[in-house]
């Protein structure tokens, strides 16, 4: 799997944002971001640039089944590098699955069916399965012990995989679940002093987010990852149903208007916001 590497920044916007599926001008007022000297400061970066420690821990957190997959082809960069990749995947995601679907009516049955879907995909991937956690936060009929119970379970996490990278969806994101997983992610990495860096990755429903790095691909990468997307049949059929787009198309779409509007070397691109911590 090939990523593009271009040394030279010209034409690549570097404040542009996708906002309902299109790239326009934006500025992040409310966003502090520390400044660190392991990455260049002329932004943005193409993916073989991103510098990491020799055996560098990282950890993704997935707020539902599938979002590993929407960053794959990033991820799958590093893993062909021999880097240990962990993932959390934060809720059971139950609530996407329709109802009746594959004959599941419970909470219970649609869970077991979207971390089989997860399962299955994170196998073609090529991820073992000791790495793969699901936490299934923020479910409870008592909000408030839900709330704590979580973060105490996603800080026990972090510490225990000691990540040096991050990547999880960005903050400024038209989801709930998004915005809480970034949320409690910072206030964690913040309160408790962690040093590493975040990659929040551009979503189809990201509002707005400064692009500081960028891993283009092409056709047979995209072919790769439509298929990895297509284990998750539920969100596949439900798109199809709902949007007359799969799920697969649906993603792709974005990687290639981010591509198109960034004025890049390839079709399709993963874009990503850095964030520093304690560095």
């Amino acid at each position: 799997m090939s990523i593009a590497k271009r040394t030279h920044w010209q034409g690549l916007p570097a404040g542009r944002f996708l906002a309902d599926g299109n790239l326009h001008t934006s500025t992040m007022a409310t966003m502090h971001h520390h400044p660190t000297a392991r990455f260049p400061q002329q932004r943005p970066l193409m993916l073989p640039d991103f510098p990491l420690p020799a055996q560098p821990s990282i950890v993704v957190l997935a707020p539902h089944p599938d979002d590993f997959d929407a960053i794959c082809i990033t991820l799958q960069h590093f893993h062909q590098q021999g880097h240990d990749i962990h993932l959390a995947v934060l809720t059971s995601g139950a609530n996407g699955v329709e109802d009746g679907w594959q004959g599941a009516h419970t909470v219970a049955e649609k869970a077991a069916l979207r971390e089989a879907e997860q399962r299955a995909s994170c196998d073609f991937f090529g991820l073992p399965a000791q790495r793969l956690t699901f936490m299934r936060l923020w479910e409870g009929d008592d909000a408030q012990a839900s709330e704590q119970a979580s973060s105490d379970a996603l800080r026990t996490y972090l510490h225990a995989t000691r990540p040096d990278l991050v990547f999880l969806p960005h903050g400024n994101d038209s989801n709930r679940t998004h915005r809480r997983t970034y949320q409690r992610f910072h206030a964690i990495a913040t309160e408790d002093g962690l040093r590493l860096h975040a990659a929040l990755n551009l979503d189809a429903k990201t509002v707005s987010m400064r692009p500081d790095l960028y891993a283009y691909f092409g056709g047979e990468e995209a072919a790769w990852k439509a298929q990895l997307l297509r284990f998750h049949r539920s969100q596949q059929e439900r798109n199809l149903k709902t949007r007359g787009q799969g799920f697969d198309q649906r993603v792709l779409e974005v990687n290639r208007q981010a591509a198109a509007d960034a004025g890049g070397p390839m079709p399709y691109a993963e874009v990503f916001e850095l964030q520093a911590f304690g560095l």
